[in-house]
């Protein structure tokens, strides 16, 4: 059996799709989170750490996803940040997330959306899976 948590970049023929895998849906979060900044290329700056808390809820644990990555999207967007420390308790259609990062020094790549095109989140043998298609 593979590694307990990843993630890997997925041939798609418009967009970037990406497939994750953890153990369960808050690391499943997090390794979301840290594919989507890999294929942004984001490289953080050195300096001050910043802290932000994010508290969501949703229908299902896909709308979490959507939601989640759209947040940490738009906080890339309007105050070029990005965080590599991602604290996340999921449970109940409920997402509490102590993040830390910096200001991006750079990223290669621009996303312009987190879509629900064929998303679904499944439970496997190895946890909870999923495949996600960025908007680029």
């Amino acid at each position: 059996m593979g590694a307990p948590q990843g993630h890997r970049e997925l041939e798609h023929t418009a967009d970037w799709a990406l497939e994750v895998w953890a153990p369960d849906l808050a690391s499943l979060l997090a390794e979301a989170a840290r594919g989507m900044y890999r294929l942004m290329g984001v490289v953080l700056a050195d300096g001050p750490r910043q802290e932000r808390r994010i508290e969501l809820a949703g229908a299902d644990r896909e709308s979490l996803l959507v939601d989640f990555l759209a947040e940490l999207l738009y906080l890339a967007e309007s105050e070029g940040l990005a965080f590599d420390t991602l604290d996340l308790e999921a449970a109940e259609g409920r997402l509490a997330a102590s993040l830390e990062g910096a200001p991006m020094q750079s990223h290669t790549k621009d996303i312009k959306a987190v879509t629900y095109h064929h998303l679904e989140v499944r439970d496997t043998a190895r946890g909870v899976e999923t495949r996600i298609v960025f908007d680029v």
